[in-house]
This record gives structure tokens, sequence and C-alpha cells, in this order.
């Protein structure tokens, strides 16, 4: 018994406004000849297929193609929602669909019902909110750790084959999160306890993003692709299951476009011949120019064109210990207003900027000191 396990597909999904539509497709194709080359009896995609819950035509379009192309691989497909998903339009059709081996699972009430491929029942669990699924499953505890123990409760009641794999979106302890993933617990009442899914075959987990390996057998597949610059240098894959032989392989997936992050003065990195492998990545840019360089996104993408991200971390300069007050007594006030301005923008101010600035401090002091004669002469007069 050959299983795929994947998940957190997230399509539609952008990458610092970047669709990544033909990379979700290109993975999509990919994991299609992994089905046929490994000869996979059953894929197994625990959770957020979408990214959003109203997924964009294009986007249903690339999944509705993908499916069609796995089921005539051969191999059975089972879906189960995840929290980006709607279970109800995600759901659509899957009593008429299951008839042709694609399960999509997206209700509480198919828990207990599992699929059985040979040997091997499949239990999908849709994700498991608290407070909907808590009451629904007779769960003791409004927490995510209680409504997992009451669905598996229903899993243990009725396991179905000789074997057992459950499909999770969850966040189970011990596992490390990653920038990418939304509305994850990272304690608390959001964590599942690993000893939950004891005597389970094999637990094919979703929700976190980084492919871990919390038991042998209870595993994150982890997205196919990176969603945050957090993730670079990280491996992204698919875990191929062989039941039978007791083994787990990660299946590299595709790499669509490499993510590299880079720290340093600006004309360091233009200058810097190791940093020629991030030319054709995305790219993460912190510049530590004590100054901020004037046109720096402008010439950063001179170098790296597909920069997403530009930050500025300046050296902090250590003052003598004086106060606020007295620092700015210290400057004129031109010199206020540009610091000012640079603080909120993170960009100097150039010379034109500097003259009109100084223009107005002018035009202020000319009105101040006008107000400050009429109230003399208000006040000389007895009006003031």
């Amino acid at each position: 018994m050959r299983l795929l396990h994947t998940s957190d597909w997230h399509l539609g999904r952008s990458f610092h406004g970047v669709g990544l539509l033909d990379a979700q497709r290109a993975f999509l194709q990919h994991l299609v000849e992994v089905v046929r080359s490994e000869r996979v009896d059953a894929l197994l995609v625990s959770g957020d297929i979408y990214d959003r819950a109203l997924p964009s035509p294009d986007t249903v379009a690339v999944l509705d193609d993908a499916l069609v192309a796995l089921s005539e691989a051969g191999t059975s497909v089972i879906l189960s929602s995840g929290n980006h998903d709607s279970a109800r339009r995600l759901g659509f059709g899957a009593r008429l669909l299951s008839r042709v081996g694609l399960h999509i699972v997206t209700d509480l009430s198919q828990i207990g019902s599992p699929i059985v491929v040979g040997d091997t029942a499949i239990h999908a669990l849709p994700y498991l909110e608290p407070a909907v699924a808590a009451e629904a499953l007779g769960a003791t505890e409004r927490t995510h750790a209680g409504v997992m123990r009451a669905a598996l409760s229903r899993v243990r009641e009725h396991p179905g084959a000789a074997r057992t794999v459950v499909m999770a979106h969850s966040f189970v302890a011990g596992a490390t999160t990653s920038d990418s993933e939304r509305d994850v617990s990272v304690g608390g009442l959001g964590v599942v306890p690993v000893e939950v899914f004891d005597d389970i075959d094999y637990v094919a987990l979703g929700h976190l993003h980084r492919p871990q390996v919390l038991r042998d057998n209870v595993r994150y597949s982890g997205s196919p692709m990176p969603f945050s610059f957090s993730e670079a240098g990280h491996p992204k894959s698919s875990t191929l299951v062989d039941l039978d032989a007791g083994t787990y392989e990660q299946i590299p997936t595709p790499v669509f476009r490499g993510l590299a992050r880079l720290r340093g003065e600006l004309e360091e990195l233009l200058d810097d011949p190791s940093l020629d492998h991030a030319q054709d990545a995305w790219c993460e840019v912190t510049l530590t120019d004590a100054l901020q360089p004037v046109a720096a996104m402008e010439r950063i993408r001179g170098r790296f064109p597909h920069t997403l991200s530009l930050h500025f971390d300046r050296p902090v300069r250590a003052d003598s210990g004086q106060s606020y007050v007295q620092r700015l007594h210290a400057k004129a006030d031109v010199e206020v207003c540009c610091d000012f301005v640079e603080h909120v923008r993170s960009t100097p101010v150039d010379e034109a900027e500097q003259a009109l600035l100084q223009e107005g401090l002018g035009a202020i002091r000319v009105a101040r000191a006008g107000k400050d004669d009429e109230g003399v002469a208000d006040r000389r007069a007895g009006v003031a």
C-alpha cells in the first residue's frame, strides 16, 4: 500500500504580490507524474486546498484540471478541508464524486466513515474548529485537543480495515511554525498533543508549512512551495509512504523560483560575486547602510531583478546620555524637520526638499513675527 501525503496547496495564493498559480500548476503536474511513476494507491491532501474560501475561477480551473489528470493516473484521491477552505463549497458534489475515486471530506458527519483502499481505512478529518465541532462531536473540552480526541474516538469505534490512516489539519505539539501560516495558535488551546494519535498506523498532518517528523508515523508533509521568506533554505517535498515496507521517502517538489535573503550595505551587495545565485531568485534585502541610499530599490533590482521586499536596518547611534529635548536643542529647525521626514518615510531628504523645508520654516517665522507684532500693538492699545 503506497500513499502520497501532501497538504497546504493554498491554490490561488500570491507571494509578496506575485501570483503563484503558474508555479502551483507546475507542482500539480509534477504530482501526477509521481503518482504514475511510484504507482501510488492513494493521494492524501490534508487540508487548505485553496488559499481562500472564495477562490477565483482560474484557481478552480487549475484544481479541476489536476483532479482529472490524477483520476486518469489511476489513483484514489482524498481531500480534506482546512481552515482556509470553505467546507461547503469544497464539498459540493462529494457524494457523487466518490463513485469515481475522488473523495472530498468536509463535513463532521463524515468522521468515522473511512475511505477503504485495499486493506487500509483512511479517515480524513476536516479542520476541527472547536467552537463548531465541540458540541457536534460531544467533546468534553472546547479546545483543539478536545475536539481531536472526540473525532479520534469515532475513528477507533469504526476502524474499517486492518490498518488505519488518519488525515488531520491541526497544530500538533512539538512542531515548528513559519511566518507563512495564518491563524495558527502556538500554545494553550490551539495545541494537540501527539499522544492522541497513539495506535494509528500513519498520521498525515497538514496546517504547518515545514515538512517535519514528530514520530516516524506522524508527519507533516509541509506546503509544496514556500509562502514566506522565513522558509528560505527549507526543502519542499511530498511524503511517499509504503505501509507494507514501513518506509517513508521525501519526494522533492520542483522549484519554480528560489528564495534568497540578502543583508549588508548596498555597494557590498551590488559588488559581491558570491551572490550571483540570487540574481534569478525572489529576494528579501535588508540594507545596513548608516544613511539610507537614494533609489535603493531601483539599484537593488538592477542586479537582483526579482527583489520583492526591501528593509532598512541602520546602526543605532549611541548618544551621550542627553535627553530628547537636549538633543533637539543642539539642532537647527531644518535639521529636526529633515530627521522627522526621513524617519516617517525611511528615505533621506534631498537638496531640493531641504530647500523647500527651509522656505516653509522661513514663512512660518515671518507669519509668527507678524502675529507677535500685532499682539504687541494690540496690547499697547489696551485690546489684548
